[in-house]
């Protein structure tokens, strides 16, 4: 794996405060930013794939489910892959 250098703006008074607690903590500010964003990368990729899960337990559910009667002019029932595609946008999952 290439590391790359970034640039980070950050507060001063927020910076001398960092560096107290990773002295504390023996380690480096570089390496608690680090670790932050990859925490916030493993969580994103739990979710998702929490979210595969649910999707193929609906998946399966459906397709065990008796026919849907043919649904009346204008009447509209729960679709769940509507939902769930619903849900996932709104947490920008999809």
């Amino acid at each position: 794996m290439t590391t790359k250098n970034i640039t980070l703006a950050i507060d001063e008074d927020l910076l001398t405060k960092a560096r107290v607690l990773a002295a504390l903590r023996h380690t480096s500010v570089n390496e608690m930013v680090r670790g932050f964003l990859q925490g916030q990368v493993d969580a994103e990729r739990r979710q998702a794939s929490r979210a595969e899960v649910w999707a193929n337990h609906f998946k399966e559910s459906d397709n065990y489910a008796p026919r849907r009667q043919r649904r009346k002019e204008g009447e509209r029932l729960f679709d769940r892959e509507e939902f769930y595609e619903e849900v996932m946008r709104e947490r920008g999952l999809l």
